[in-house]
C-alpha cells in the first residue's frame, strides 16, 4: 500500500522516526494480591519503533498494555508517553497521582487491538469506528465517517459499513477493531494477542492486515503475541520476558537465532 492511498499517511499526529522516546517505564512494579507481575520494569520504545514482547503466559506482558492503557495503575514506578508523565504529573515540583483529565490527555496518543474485539454490539460497523473520533477527538460526523471508510478500505471491509458485529467472522470483527483504532489517529498502537480469540484459518488474514500497516507506515506498535513468524517478521526489537522482568533484548535475528539467554532457548524451543 503506498503513502498515497494509505489513509494513516496523512497522520500529522505521529512523531517523527528520529529515534526519539516514545514510551518510557522507570522502575515499574506491579502487584496483585502477592503475585509481583512486574518486578522494577525498566525499558523504552522509540518513535516508529516495532517492538514484541514475547515469553510464557504469565509473565508480565499484557499487564505492560494495560498499564498504558490504565486500565490497571502502577503500584511503583513511573510511566512516560511521548514525554509526559501516564499517571502521575508534577504539582508544585512532586509527582502527584494524575487526574483524569491529565490521564486522557496522554492517553488519547495511544491505540489498543484487543483480544475479545470489544466491538460495541448495538452499534453498525460504522459508527463503531466513528464514536470514538467524534465524542472524544471532536472530529465532524462528516470527517470521521469519510476516515473510517478509508480505514474499512484498507482492512478489506469497506462493503461492511452497515453490518453489525454479530453479522461479521472473527477475523472481520477484529479487523474492524484494528481500524477503530487507528481511526483514532494515536502515536503508539498497542497489540494484545490479537489472533489468540480467532478460528485457525482466520488468523492469516488478521495478521496480513498488520504486516501492511507495519510496513507501509510509521506508526510506532507494541505487541504482545505468540505467533513468532509474525513478531519475526515485523519487529525491530524483540524483548523475551520471565517474571516480571526482561530478560534478553535483541533484533529478530538474534532473538530467533541466536539467543543469549536459556530461557529464551527454552521457551522458543517450545513454541517455534
Amino acid at each position: 500500500m503506498s503513502a498515497d492511498t494509505n489513509p494513516l499517511a496523512k497522520d500529522l499526529a505521529n512523531p517523527p522516526v528520529d529515534g526519539s522516546e516514545l514510551i518510557r517505564f522507570d522502575k515499574v512494579t506491579k502487584r496483585f494480591g502477592a503475585t509481583t507481575v512486574l518486578d522494577e520494569l525498566d525499558f523504552s520504545v522509540a518513535s516508529g519503533k516495532h517492538v514484541t514482547l514475547i515469553g510464557p503466559s504469565g509473565s508480565g506482558k499484557t499487564t505492560i498494555l494495560r498499564l498504558l492503557m490504565t486500565l490497571t495503575r502502577p503500584d511503583e514506578g513511573t510511566i512516560k508517553v511521548n514525554g509526559d508523565y501516564l499517571t502521575h504529573e508534577e504539582k508544585n515540583g512532586r509527582l502527584v497521582p494524575a487526574g483524569e483529565k491529565h490521564i486522557r490527555e496522554v492517553r488519547k496518543n495511544i491505540g489498543m487491538v484487543f483480544q475479545q474485539f470489544n466491538l460495541f454490539p448495538n452499534m453498525k460497523v460504522l459508527r463503531n469506528i466513528t464514536e470514538a473520533p467524534v465524542t472524544v477527538l471532536g472530529m465532524s460526523k462528516d470527517e470521521a465517517e469519510e476516515r473510517a471508510r478509508e480505514l474499512l478500505d484498507m482492512v478489506g471491509l469497506a462493503d461492511r459499513c452497515d453490518a453489525y458485529p454479530t453479522q461479521l467472522s472473527g477475523g472481520q470483527q477484529q479487523r474492524v477493531a484494528i481500524a477503530r483504532a487507528l481511526a483514532m489517529r494515536p502515536q503508539v498502537l498497542l497489540l494484545d494477542e490479537v489472533t489468540s480469540a480467532l478460528d485457525p484459518e482466520l488468523v492469516a488474514g488478521v495478521l496480513d492486515v498488520l504486516r501492511d500497516i507495519a510496513r507501509s507506515t510509521d506508526i510506532t506498535m507494541l505487541c504482545v503475541t505468540h505467533e513468532m513468524n509474525f513478531a519475526r517478521d515485523i519487529s525491530d526489537q524483540v524483548l523475551m520476558f520471565d517474571s516480571g522482568r526482561v530478560i534478553e533484548s535483541g533484533t529478530p535475528e538474534k532473538i530467533f537465532g541466536d539467543p543469549e539467554q536459556d530461557r529464551t532457548r527454552e521457551f522458543l524451543s517450545a513454541v517455534l
